[in-house]
């Protein structure tokens, strides 16, 4: 199992500037067959969804398409797939759907690690119903989520546990199943944020115990939208707020407005493009995903292991937060005596785009009393051992 690297890159046009790209966690480039899928799309014909003319068909195979292609990439049915605008949005609507059945006296548990778009929404959605929120700490020493915490927290009383399935900075892997078969055996739901984890990793949401999960196809080399997975069943017991003529039914009663057919056309072209990258025999695209995945994280952690050696031959002049065993290839590092901003500009005067920041991380960041700005480099299926190379040059000539 292998990806043809040449043959990837030879389909990003972002590629040809010469840059070398590390922003990964905040974005991917964009393959051209992305680009041409929302540009077919988009001048159609298309119109509103309909079962008459060409264009009211187009509408109805665009959204049919999104909804079987998520399926396939999150392990559950299409009637299943929630569109968003982004991971933010939806997590902010489902935030409010589920609050409509908590109560005083109910509790949440929100985790230390996560971005703010699985925190701050809660925490205001419980202010609103007077619920008590608690947390799941972070261990200083290894950048993992305390779980001893988390036991504390969890009693009759919680209603739901939200947890990130990878950190956007850190990287680290919390244990998902684990920590949903606790809430479960609870009788709390459990909320995953996928949206750095799914870019690296085939999700399966039945087997990570998610009752809801988020991604985010831009971070996988699709355009800007959020796309929400749960159980049809399970949906089909929300009830949103909704214009009244509005379907009802599940999941269009959760997506408000006219869908933005393009966009999803081009989510599409991202699992399809996904699934290709080393198909080998398989049939399904299921299958063709799982390979493709599992090649892409090979190739993913071994550019991770060439980093981190060339990071810690820099010795004390770079201290890297990112420590848990399981993690992705996205390392969080700051530099002695020395600005993470300025070293974004020093890079990118060399054609290297790593970015400098806390990234809506406010949680991590304040746990773990880490400097701001910091500089975070995450690795895309799309970057090369040269590419790992230049970036460790530029760092050398800053430092």
């Amino acid at each position: 199992m292998a990806i043809d690297l040449t043959a990837l890159r030879a389909h990003f046009p972002s590629l040809e500037t010469g840059l070398a790209y590390f922003d990964g966690p905040a974005g991917t480039q964009t393959p051209r067959p992305v680009a041409d899928a929302i540009a077919a799309t988009l001048t159609g014909p298309l119109s509103n969804r309909g079962t008459i003319s060409p264009s009211e068909l187009n509408a109805e195979r665009a959204v049919a398409d999104f909804r079987a292609a998520y399926a396939d990439l999150l392990h559950l049915p299409a009637n299943g797939i929630v569109h968003g605008r982004s991971a933010t949005q939806l997590t902010y609507d489902f935030s409010r759907h589920l609050a409509k059945g908590w109560k005083a006296g109910d509790e949440i548990i929100l985790s230390r690690l996560d971005h703010d778009a699985n925190v701050r929404p809660w925490i205001q959605a419980a202010e609103r119903a007077g619920v008590t929120v608690r947390w799941i700490e972070i261990d200083a020493d290894t950048t993992e989520l305390d779980l001893g915490s988390y036991d504390r927290a969890l009693s009759p009383r919680t209603r739901l546990v939200a947890v990130t399935a990878a950190s956007n900075v850190l990287g680290t892997k919390p244990p998902v199943r684990r920590i949903a078969d606790r809430a479960h055996e609870a009788g709390a739901l459990v909320y995953v944020d996928g949206v750095h984890y799914a870019a690296h990793h085939l999700v399966d949401v039945p087997a990570l115990g998610a009752d809801l999960f988020v991604c985010s196809p831009y971070k996988f080399l699709g355009p800007h939208c959020g796309v929400l997975a749960a159980a049809p069943e399970f949906l089909e017991t929300l009830r949103p707020d909704k214009l009244l003529p509005s379907p009802d039914t599940v999941p269009e009663r959760f997506e408000f407005g006219t869908l933005p057919y393009e966009i999803l056309a081009g989510a599409t072209a991202a699992v399809d493009f996904l699934a290709a990258m080393d198909p080998g025999t398989e049939t399904s695209r299921r299958e063709r995903l799982t390979r493709s995945l599992g090649s892409m994280h090979e190739h993913e952690q071994s550019l991770r292991t060439r980093l981190q050696e060339g990071l810690r031959a820099f010795g004390d002049a770079v201290t890297l937060h990112s420590n848990a065993p399981d993690r992705t290839p996205t390392l969080l590092m700051t530099l002695e005596d020395r600005d993470a901003r300025e070293a974004q500009a020093h890079l990118a005067a060399r054609d290297v785009v790593a970015m400098a920041g806390s990234f809506y991380a406010h949680e991590p960041f304040t746990a773990l009393k880490l400097k701001d700005p910091a500089l975070r480099v995450g690795l895309a299926p799309y970057n090369t051992t040269d590419d790992v190379d230049r970036l460790l040059d530029g760092l050398a000539a800053f430092l």
